[in-house]
C-alpha cells in the first residue's frame, strides 16, 4: 500500500475505471472497455497503469462473515502506558499475528490504538483479549464497544471528479438502452 499522494492527475477515463472496479473486480477488460468507450489495448495499459502506479492496491472477495460463523464485531480501545516508539512497535507487530483483528487504526485523543476484531461469540473475543491483545507488554487498559448493528459497511473510496472537484458515484451513470 502507498501511502504518496498520487504523482498526477487522474482523467475521466482512468476515475470511471477506478469506480468501475472498485464496484466490480470481476468485470473483464472487454466489458471496462465497452463501458468506458476504449479499445482493449489502451483499456489494459490504463489498468496495469492505474495498478503500477499504486491507484489499485489488488483485487478480492467481499466475504459475508455470518454465513462463515464470525457475526460478533467488536471495537476496543487500547491504551499503552508509554508514548515510546520501541513500545508502539511491538504492539504494531503483535497486532499483525491475530487474525481475528481486522483493523487496528493508531488515534489520536484519549487512547492509542482503536481494534476492529471479528469473532464468532463472546468466549472467543475474551480469549482474543485476554490472550492476545492485554498480554502484550506496554497495554495499560482497554475499552471494548460491541457492535449491536451494522448500519454501513463498505471497503469503497469516494473516487473524485477533477474538473469541478465534486464527488464522483460509486460508478458512472449507464446509458440507457433505446426502444
Amino acid at each position: 500500500m502507498s501511502s504518496n499522494p498520487p504523482s498526477r492527475e487522474l482523467d475521466r477515463v482512468d476515475r470511471q475505471l477506478l469506480s468501475l472496479l472498485q464496484a466490480d473486480g470481476r468485470l473483464t477488460v472487454a466489458e471496462l472497455a465497452r463501458t468506458v468507450n476504449l479499445t482493449l489495448t489502451p483499456c489494459i495499459e490504463r489498468v496495469r497503469r492505474l495498478e503500477r502506479e499504486g491507484f489499485i492496491d489488488g483485487y478480492y472477495a467481499h466475504l459475508n462473515s455470518k454465513r462463515l460463523g464470525q457475526s460478533m464485531l467488536a471495537f476496543t480501545e487500547v491504551t499503552l502506558d508509554h508514548a515510546t516508539q520501541d513500545v508502539f512497535q511491538r504492539f504494531k507487530e503483535a497486532v499483525q499475528l491475530v487474525e481475528e483483528i481486522v483493523e487496528c487504526h493508531m488515534v489520536a485523543g484519549g487512547f492509542d490504538y482503536l481494534i476492529k476484531t471479528r469473532v464468532q461469540d463472546m468466549d472467543e473475543y475474551r480469549r482474543v483479549l485476554g490472550d492476545k491483545i492485554v498480554n502484550v507488554r506496554g497495554v495499560r487498559h482497554t475499552q471494548t464497544y460491541f457492535v449491536l448493528e451494522e448500519v454501513k459497511s463498505t471497503h469503497a473510496v469516494r473516487v473524485r471528479v477533477s474538473d469541478a472537484g465534486r464527488a464522483g458515484a460509486a460508478a458512472p451513470k449507464r446509458r440507457r438502452a433505446r426502444s
